[in-house]
């Protein structure tokens, strides 16, 4: 049987880890708190995913030495701008021979780095190793069983299928990749973009308007992703134009959420402490601007959410400026 150590117990970590306990796959989960790991053992996870039945077998701990102990997939769930910091912990107790998985969508702060580069990086990982998975994974939504897609990325093909066959179930489909580069970017962009639909909402504006944004924001992100090399047809696929849609129209979206509050005339930081959960749109939207700056990529939604982020103008600000560009080609 394979075994498997999920690092990070938050909403989307947790629902994954369930899936592959689903699949057949033994799963312990590692949580900071101890009153949540005893909830995982006891089949639930009640700050997270409340209402929801974990699978018997799946385990919480908070050892983080006992988690990754023989573990032949390592997945990484925490908050990206995180890992750096808990990888110079927990890079030694990786297997050598593990897939190490990340769950993460952002880019790094400072480095513009995305997950995987981190990864490899600071916990001195062959890319061959690392898989990326992502697409339009809301995690309520997976934790109770709903169909639906995902893609798992690796440069190596049978370290894909590896991982694909660890989550595989009638409700849950991964599809393999070797495009880390465009799934990677597909899922730290949409958040971002999500953001400013949210805010589209937040002001009572209608279906036109949120369409408008999803679309020119897949726009921004092929124009990123054919400046860093990803292959134009995994945008159009799950982890791209899949997980766009599902971020920037529902609710259960910590970023469209975000976004809606924002619009409403809450803080940043007040937002942030209401949700109890990391939106990663909200830091990456920077980090991904300096990335589209450092290539010569215009991203001009990305830039309109930095500057509403940093508090330099409202969103209905944000609306006018976007509105009010020189106009120019559809496929420029």
């Amino acid at each position: 049987m394979t075994r498997a150590a999920v690092v990070g117990s938050g909403s989307w970590g947790t629902a994954f880890a369930a899936t592959m306990a689903h699949a057949g796959t033994d799963v312990v989960l590692w949580a900071r708190r101890p009153e949540l790991a005893a909830q995982v053992s006891a089949g639930r996870n009640d700050d997270y995913l409340p209402g929801v039945e974990l699978p018997p077998g799946l385990r919480g701990t908070t050892d983080v030495a006992e988690a990754l102990d023989e573990a032949d997939v390592v997945v990484f769930a925490v908050p990206s701008q995180t890992l750096r910091a808990g990888l110079a912990q927990w890079a030694g107790l990786v297997p050598p021979d593990a897939a190490v998985v990340s769950l993460m969508k952002g880019v790094e702060l400072g480095t513009t780095k995305r997950m995987s580069e981190v990864i490899a990086e600071a916990g001195d990982v062959e890319p061959e190793r690392i898989v990326v998975v992502s697409g339009p994974n809301l995690a309520r939504e997976i934790a109770l069983r709903q169909p639906a897609a995902s893609v798992v990325a690796c440069v190596d093909e049978l370290m894909a299928e590896r991982v694909a066959d660890a989550c595989v179930t009638p409700w849950f489909r991964p599809y393999t990749n070797d495009d880390v580069v465009g799934v990677e970017l597909g899922g730290a962009v949409k958040n971002v973009v999500a953001l400013a639909v949210g805010m589209a909402e937040g002001m009572g504006l209608g279906d036109n308007t949120k369409a408008s944004l999803i679309t020119r924001g897949l726009a921004e992100t092929s124009r990123l992703g054919a400046a860093l090399g990803a292959e134009p047809t995994t945008l159009m696929g799950l982890a791209g134009v899949g997980d766009l849609i599902a971020t920037c129209m529902s609710s259960l979206s910590r970023n469209h959420t975000f976004g809606v509050e924002l619009a409403r005339g809450r803080t940043v930081e007040e937002i942030g402490a209401s949700l109890h959960q990391v939106a990663e749109g909200v830091k990456s939207c920077e980090s991904i601007a300096q990335l589209a700056a450092e290539h010569g990529v215009d991203m001009p939604i990305v830039g309109a959410v930095v500057a509403v982020v940093r508090g330099r103008v409202t969103p209905q600000h944000m609306v006018g400026a976007l509105m009010g560009r020189s106009l120019k080609s559809e496929a420029d």
